[in-house]
């Protein structure tokens, strides 16, 4: 049974940091490469853009921490 517990753990945090890369891709590295190539869609570099960008990349490291704390609940 603790393999069954194990496994299912490991595709829990596995969906967390996907999604944490997700979040830290769309809200940090998309703006910023957007920007760089001049993209005239692009925000525009202010307050608001970094604002929004830290905090899509504070919600990402926070799924990425729950991620890790939900591996420590393996069983051996």
């Amino acid at each position: 049974m603790n393999q069954v517990h194990n496994e299912q753990t490991k595709l829990l945090a596995t969906g967390l940091n996907n999604v944490a890369v997700a979040f830290v891709v769309i809200g940090g590295v998309t703006p910023v490469t957007a920007m760089s190539f001049g993209v005239t869609t692009a925000p525009r570099l202010s307050l608001g853009t970094v604002a929004f960008a830290l905090a899509w990349f504070c919600t990402g490291l926070g799924l990425h921490w729950g991620a890790r704390l939900a591996l420590r609940s393996l069983r051996s």
